[in-house]
């Protein structure tokens, strides 16, 4: 079994780049690497090889990534937060007479991505743009979304982890999306068959 200064070769970089996902916060994120692979060094002895070490050290770091946000009380009176900021999300994206028909103002509706995103995905200045976007949520999005898109957890599971309720869960989820596919429709995909670059998402 690798320890310390091995962990930190191998797997500093992909676990910094979850942390940074999730918190979008470089302090934080080394704060919870660094913690994440101090925890392993104390539990190394626990340790019995059932999963793979990064799989080991990735769920210790998830773990410390869900404290991080109930100390910080990020997902509290989510009932409240969502029923005051109702009107003013609906207003972004629909029509102020319509929100029950969900009729899109015309400068919120979707367009059709002549890029496939799936031809993207591994690109380098995608997962910029991603990243951006990501960060660009509500902090109460955040871990929702990573968790359920990224990351293709449970829906149960994040409820429980997060502490929120099976509505909330579904409200933050679809405003999320509404969110994500904005951003990455105004800073990566187009009409004209070609993905455009721009270093500061709107």
């Amino acid at each position: 079994m690798l320890y310390t200064n091995e962990w930190v070769a191998r797997y500093g970089d992909y676990l910094y780049s979850l942390a940074m996902l999730k918190t979008n916060t470089k302090v934080v994120a080394q704060d919870l690497v660094q913690d994440t692979f101090l925890s392993a060094l104390t539990a190394k002895d626990s340790f019995r090889g059932e999963s793979t070490e990064k799989t080991w050290l990735v769920a210790i770091l998830n773990r410390k990534i869900i404290d991080y946000y109930r100390k910080k009380d990020v997902l509290k009176n989510t009932d409240d937060y969502l029923i005051a900021t109702e009107n003013s999300f609906q207003e972004s994206f629909f029509q102020a007479d319509s929100y029950s028909t969900a009729h899109w103002k015309s400068s919120a509706r979707p367009s059709t991505w002549k890029v496939e995103a799936d031809d993207t995905l591994h690109q380098e200045e995608f997962h910029k743009i991603l990243q951006a976007c990501i960060g660009k949520m509500p902090p109460r999005m955040i871990p929702i979304f990573v968790s359920k898109y990224v990351e293709e957890e449970e829906s149960e599971k994040i409820c429980k982890d997060y502490d929120i309720s099976t509505s909330n869960f579904w409200v933050i989820v679809h405003r999320a999306k509404l969110l994500m596919r904005s951003c990455l429709e105004k800073n990566w995909f187009t009409t004209d068959n070609n993905p455009k670059w721009m270093p500061n998402p709107k």
